[in-house]
Parts: structure tokens; C-alpha cells; sequence
């Protein structure tokens, strides 16, 4: 099984712990989620913590990047390869991920600030559009 690298990030890293000791439930109320990219750059696996939210059968995700200017590692990374895995809880799967379509993000958009009210503050501090992000289950 090829190495998987964590977010460097430290409280993600922190957050991907919590999330494998407390079985996908490291923040009670809210829904979380791991997802695994490959670099678009190094082609290794990376890993990092999202909230979603769901519309259907699909996840919805929000490329925050915590209101920064320009778009996170993982977003950039889907981008080029969508083939992704997805930890829900204590369940893995893959899937692949897409941009939602300009028709599709006023709905997700809403939402996905509706499972984090700090997406739309996050929305504000920034220039850029952030990004709505879908989950397809393979099957």
C-alpha cells in the first residue's frame, strides 16, 4: 500500500488524529471527512480533514482555504487527477471529484454554508471565488 502523507498543516494534522481516534467523530455536530489527493506535483498521496455537507448521494466540499487568496493544495491537486479516496467515519471508498458547475453552486454553495457558517466569512476576505467541490461515489 503506497505512503500516504498528512496535511502539514498543524492543527490538520491535529484534526486528522483526532478524526482516526474518535472513529470520524472528532468534532460532535459537525461532519467531517478525510480526503486523499495524489500531487500534482510529486505524485505522492496527500491527505487532509474537510467538513462536507450532502446533496444526495454526493459530498459537497468547499476549497476555503480558510479565506486565503489562492486555492488549497488539495483543490489543485483533484484538478489534475479526480480520483480520489474518501474516509466517511470508519468507511473508505473512492471517488471521483469535480467542480460543481457555475448552474450547480448557488445551491451547494448554500448548502455547504449551512453545514459551516464560517465558509461565508471566509467568502468575504477573499477575491477569489472559493471554490464548490462534489463527491461522486464510484461504483
Amino acid at each position: 500500500m503506497p505512503e500516504v502523507h498528512d496535511n502539514p498543516n498543524p492543527w490538520i494534522a491535529e484534526h486528522i488524529r483526532r478524526f482516526e481516534e474518535t472513529g470520524g467523530r472528532p468534532r460532535p455536530g459537525v461532519n467531517d471527512l478525510l480526503l486523499t489527493t495524489r500531487g500534482r506535483k510529486s505524485g505522492e498521496l496527500r491527505r487532509t480533514a474537510l467538513v462536507y455537507g450532502r446533496d444526495g448521494g454526493r459530498y459537497v466540499l468547499a476549497a476555503s482555504n480558510r479565506g486565503a487568496d489562492h486555492h488549497p493544495a488539495w483543490y489543485l491537486n483533484l484538478l489534475t487527477d479526480p480520483h480520489v479516496t474518501v474516509q466517511v467515519g470508519t468507511e473508505t471508498f473512492t471517488a471521483r471529484a469535480r467542480p460543481a458547475t457555475a448552474a450547480e453552486r448557488p445551491h451547494l454553495w448554500h448548502l455547504i454554508v449551512s453545514a459551516m457558517p464560517q465558509y461565508a466569512a471566509y467568502q468575504e476576505q477573499t477575491t477569489r471565488e472559493i471554490p464548490v467541490v462534489l463527491l461522486e461515489r464510484n461504483r
